[in-house]
């Protein structure tokens, strides 16, 4: 699988704490997905930076990340990268969405996005695998554990999406189209540090009550997502070992 090329669409403005400690959001992707040989580059989709259309056939696939914003909205970023994921998907690209990027992905495919109606889902969360040909592969257990930071959810799926995984909160965790589109509502790429610096962030900016991010510590600290099995699974499906 050598020399081939992958373009991480950063959704977010990096955080003083991930930029210093992980090279930014880019740092932390490229360190859970990026193998021998391969080039990864990033797009600030969301300061309005976007591949060319003659770049774009050079990528195997994209990674599409977080954000603070809502995939419903309509700010001009959002609606060029609505666009550029439809056309990745009749290209057949392999594309990876994760929260804000699932959202945005399942908008892009016709799906349904908006406020999630059990409100903000932080902390560890499990996830129940629906059976699906796509985990025989390699062999993923029934539940995973994953970091969660989100306030909207899918609320529809695209037609002719397949449900990949549930939670207690969220109907839709995971789901995929085709064999080329796969969103995870979660943060596999998360670390515990990581979450621990948003929530503070979150409760500064009055986004979330004190309450909540005092919750969401104590969840944190209680158990361990499944990082390494979220890891072969992500990278699995985008080299195409499915």
């Amino acid at each position: 699988m050598g020399g081939q090329k992958f373009a991480v669409l950063l959704c977010a403005d990096d955080s003083d704490y991930v930029k210093t400690i992980y090279g930014g959001y880019y740092g932390v992707f490229v360190r859970m997905l990026k193998e021998e040989g391969e080039k990864w580059d990033v797009f600030k989709v969301a300061r309005g930076e976007f591949p060319a259309d003659e770049e774009i056939g050079d990528y195997e696939g994209f990674v599409i990340t977080g954000s603070c914003n809502d995939a419903h909205g309509d700010e001009p970023w959002i609606c060029k990268l609505v666009a550029l994921l439809s056309k990745l998907e009749v290209m057949k690209k392999k594309i990876l969405g994760i929260c804000f990027g699932h959202q945005v992905l399942g908008r892009a495919l016709g799906g349904k996005v908006g406020r999630a109606s059990a409100g903000w889902d932080i902390g560890i969360t499990k996830v129940h695998l629906h059976p699906s040909q796509i985990f025989s592969s390699i062999k993923m257990p029934a539940s995973l554990s994953v970091i969660e930071c989100h306030r909207d959810e899918l609320w529809e799926l695209p037609p002719k999406a397949e449900v990949l995984a549930w939670s207690n909160k969220t109907g839709i965790e995971m789901f995929r189209y085709g064999d080329h589109v796969m969103g995870i509502q979660g943060h596999p790429e998360y670390t515990k540090d990581i979450l621990l610096h948003l929530i503070d962030r979150l409760f500064n900016r009055d986004l979330i009550e004190e309450s909540v991010a005092e919750e969401a510590k104590i969840k944190i600290v209680a158990c361990e997502p499944d990082r390494e099995a979220w890891k072969k699974l992500c990278t699995s499906f985008l080299k195409g070992r499915l």
